[in-house]
């Protein structure tokens, strides 16, 4: 025990023994900051996976949806394509010009047998309205209803006949 006294004496014993508590607070302070640190990183590797899984999870849906997308585009643009081929192909059906043109004569013919003088201008002239009539019914409401009734869209129109009523007076 002497020599313990004798050691604890010594200034050098009290300096290794104030060293060696400021080295254990340093390695305890070290060792929970490390234990801290790990404890973060294992936290913040979770979230990280966590949202890699929820961002994998989110393309997977937007690729998704954006194939059906495209395969829905897709599917429009092959049925435009047929559309468009068979509108064609049903302007070109053979008949369908020699149809609208006796349509127009027969709107013409009409026309002229209410304004029987001067027969080539007036024929003319009625050619001229039964085409503008023809193209008016070809487009709108008028191709609705010739659809629907078609009895109904090759008679003359209000306005047609008003005209025709005032060249009749003008040409007594």
């Amino acid at each position: 025990m002497d020599t313990l006294t004798a050691a604890l004496q010594n200034p050098f014993t009290w300096g290794l023994l104030l060293g060696l508590l400021i080295a254990a607070f340093i390695w305890k302070s070290g060792f929970s900051a490390r234990r801290n640190v790990a404890r973060d990183l294992k936290r913040v590797e979770g979230e990280l996976k966590n949202l890699q899984n929820h961002l994998n999870t989110q393309l997977k849906i937007n690729a998704s949806g954006n194939e059906s997308l495209q395969a829905e585009l897709e599917t429009l643009r092959k049925q435009n394509e047929i559309l468009r081929v068979n509108n064609a192909a049903l302007q070109q059906k053979p008949g369908r010009a020699e149809q609208r043109q006796l349509q127009i004569q027969e709107i013409a013919i009409r026309t002229m047998r209410e304004q029987a003088p001067g027969f080539a201008p007036a024929w003319e002239k009625a050619i001229r309205q039964g085409e503008s009539e023809i193209d008016a019914v070809e487009s709108g409401l008028v191709k609705l209803v010739r659809r629907v009734i078609p009895g109904l869209g090759n008679s003359s129109s209000p306005q047609t006949a008003l005209t025709v009523t005032e060249e009749t007076t003008d040409h007594p």
